[in-house]
């Protein structure tokens, strides 16, 4: 069985890369979403490797959310420059790991997009999106996540459908463009057909 990468073993011992950017606050964030990964993982009765994957994915995620944009878009190719400064540090944190050798399709994947969604995501990436969204310390809405982490993990695929769904209402009701990854995450949670041609590399 490969290992774990050093960086991501670090990070399930609560340890962030010396590149990471956060505040003291992001940290608090990032720590309550390794927390619940960490719960979640054991309740699926996951091996030990694949626990410790899911609660670095939970710190790393938002590694590089206090960093400069003009930073993180040299870390990306040209079609990533676009996105909104908000949404660079997934897939900017999920570059930088894998510069510094991590190969695991998964962990990157879950990190890249963890705040849009992609219809790469697999388990660890949906439990990754859900954790985010649902971990207590966020003060909106806080009947509709204690409902929903209640349900976790065994509803995970109903619980993260049903917060993409909220969150492009929001985004609608604002008069906000949807992003072509949300939506055919949101397609391919409704059975849509596997989009194994849609790249998930950055």
């Amino acid at each position: 069985m490969a290992r774990n990468h050093p960086l991501i073993e670090d990070a399930a011992r609560g340890i962030l890369p010396k590149w990471s950017r956060v505040s003291r606050t992001r940290r608090a964030h990032m720590e309550r979403v390794a927390e619940l990964m960490d719960r979640w993982s054991r309740a699926r009765g996951l091996r030990k490797r694949d626990r410790r994957r899911w609660v670095a994915v939970g710190l790393l995620h938002d590694a590089l959310k206090g960093a400069r944009a003009r930073d993180m878009r040299r870390l990306l190719p040209e079609e990533f420059h676009e996105l909104p400064v908000p949404i660079l540090h997934g897939p900017a944190a999920a570059a930088r790991l894998e510069r510094e050798g991590v190969e695991d399709r998964s962990v990157l994947n879950a990190i890249a997009f963890h705040t849009l969604g992609h219809p790469s995501l697999d388990e660890l990436g949906r439990a990754l999106y859900a954790a985010d969204f649902l971990e207590p310390g966020r003060p909106l809405r806080p009947k509709l996540r204690k409902r929903l982490r209640k349900r976790m993990p065994n509803e995970l695929d109903a619980v993260v459908t049903e917060i993409v769904g909220a969150r492009m209402r929001y985004q609608m009701d604002r008069g906000r463009s949807l992003r072509p990854e949300t939506v055919a995450f949101w397609n391919e949670l409704h059975g849509g057909a596997r989009w194994d041609h849609v790249s998930a590399e950055y």
